[in-house]
């Protein structure tokens, strides 16, 4: 087994068990970054409705990056969800696409590897477009989106106050070329 932080990261959809695993890793983001616009920690409980919208087919997916630990389980890398972008039923063949690292995996290609795997689930599906906001600056976010064919397409200025400012958030899309096409 390799030392702890080296192995490569094992992606694979989403399970129950890594719900304490995926609300400590978001609450990071939560508590310490602008990179969400949640204000509040949220509880396992208060995501589980976030998790079951997630299922292991279907264009709203959730994949976990996660290594082997010497002592236990898995300890998780990261994640990655597409989602509804919007609610209206002409919205349906686009997702909107987020990813969380933990602060620790930090230039392991965590990030590829779940974009990776998240379009390649996704490559099926009746998708046209993917859709990503990121938060102004993420230099880190922008490298990954655009290595993976996103391009900016325009920015909501002071859209969310956050640590007592106000906050951009760039908006980015990807052509996914579902049946639909």
């Amino acid at each position: 087994m390799a030392p702890h932080g080296t192995a490569e990261p094992q992606v694979r959809p989403g399970i129950a068990r890594d719900l304490d695993g995926l609300t400590d890793l978001y609450n990071h983001y939560v508590l310490r970054t602008p990179i969400t616009f949640d204000t509040v920690p949220l509880t396992p409980k208060g995501r589980m409705q976030w998790f079951l919208s997630h299922p292991e087919d279907g264009p709203h997916r959730l994949m976990v990056a996660t290594e082997p630990t010497p002592s236990g389980p898995e300890r998780l890398l990261g994640y990655a969800t597409s989602s509804p972008l919007r609610p209206k039923a002409a919205y349906a063949t686009s997702v909107e696409v987020s990813v969380y690292c933990a602060p620790d995996a930090a230039g392991r290609g965590v990030g590829t590897a779940l974009h990776t795997a998240l379009f390649d689930a996704l490559a099926g599906e009746d998708l046209h477009r993917a859709y990503a906001g990121i938060t102004q600056p993420n230099a880190p976010s922008h490298r990954l989106h655009t290595r993976f064919g996103f391009r900016p397409i325009g920015t909501y200025e002071q859209v969310g106050r956050k640590f007592g400012q106000y906050w951009d958030v760039r908006w980015y899309q990807r052509e996914l070329g579902g049946s639909g096409d």
